[in-house]
């Protein structure tokens, strides 16, 4: 009996691997967003999914983190492909780097390595895969997919440049983690809360990570920086960028011009939030995201803060 299912499998296997190599793609559309079974039995893109794609592409490219789409989607109580609010951080990571929401697939990413219990595994260069373009109807255009590439591997350079453990960590409530870095040795700066005798005063900082490295021992002299003084610096920042718009719009005018999709999408960008901006008094939190890459802080009394797109902004603190 062993022997017949081994035979199947292995006749069946050799039928889908047959199909691979001649371009023809099987997807299983009743778990894939954004698609279903059109009439003529190929994949064709459900808009109404659809738009939950792009939104989430669009979401990840204006700064966002995928925990924060996830947890927006839910709040707002958007359907995943099964018909359920839930949605996790790891599902968002796949789908931005799913290569069929650009219409292309790559074949035979897993494969069955027990017959008897259909176990599947990744496929780790064990078996051929087939890479097939424009099988299918896309929902992001190619630029769009390629630039969403490009800004994962930037955020995942930057985590690994400053020792950052946790992806795009930083929330709406704390918007600077893992983005204060310290002028002196190159670490994180962390947020700290001071607790006064008095429960009623509450002080919120961020220090070096590595000041008390080794406890009791000062291992970095960069002084601590007050939680407001970073609020203030972006809006700064912002306003200062509105008042000199002349001079950046003509600057970032160059990225337009780059073989690099992900600088010419973020000077598309960065132009379409200055041309028509006026100065803000407050802190804008999607603005933040949307523009801002770090803060460098400097012994206390000066930020150099760097927009995503390479441009510095030098603020003195008084």
């Amino acid at each position: 009996m062993q022997d017949e299912s081994r035979s199947i499998s292995e006749n069946s296997t050799w039928g889908i691997r047959r199909k691979y190599e001649q371009g023809k793609v099987s997807v299983n559309y009743t778990k894939f967003l954004g698609y279903e079974k059109g009439e003529d039995g190929n994949l064709a893109i459900n808009e109404k999914q659809a738009k939950i794609v792009r939104r989430i592409y669009s979401d990840y490219l204006e700064g966002k983190g995928t925990n924060r789409i996830a947890r927006e989607l839910e709040t707002e109580g958007v359907l995943n492909w099964n018909g359920k609010a839930k949605w996790y951080e790891s599902t968002i990571r796949t789908m931005l780097s799913n290569e069929k929401f650009k219409g292309d697939a790559l074949l035979q990413k897993t494969y069955t390595v027990d017959f008897l219990t259909k176990k599947r595994v990744k496929n780790k260069g064990e078996v051929p895969k087939y890479y097939v373009e424009e099988s299918h109807p896309a929902i992001i255009d190619k630029d769009t997919w390629e630039a969403v590439q490009l800004e994962i591997e930037r955020r995942r350079a930057f985590a690994e440049k400053y020792g950052i453990v946790k992806l795009d960590y930083a929330t709406v409530d704390n918007p600077f983690a893992g983005r204060v870095i310290c002028g002196c040795c190159g670490s994180t700066f962390g947020r700290k809360v001071w607790n006064s005798t008095d429960e009623r005063i509450r002080r919120v900082v961020w220090r070096c990570n590595k000041k008390y490295e080794v406890k009791g021992i000062k291992s970095c002299e960069n002084k601590h920086i007050d939680d407001k003084v970073l609020y203030q610096a972006f809006v700064g920042v912002f306003n200062s960028l509105v008042e000199n718009k002349e001079y950046f719009l003509n600057k970032w005018k160059e990225g337009l011009q780059s073989e690099n999709v992900l600088v010419r999408y973020k000077a598309r960008e960065f132009i379409e939030i200055i041309k028509g901006a006026e100065v803000i008094d407050e802190f804008d939190v999607d603005l933040f995201f949307r523009i801002i890459e770090k803060m460098i802080a400097f012994e206390g009394n000066k930020i150099i803060v760097s927009l995503i797109n390479g441009t510095e902004v030098e603020v003195v603190i008084e």
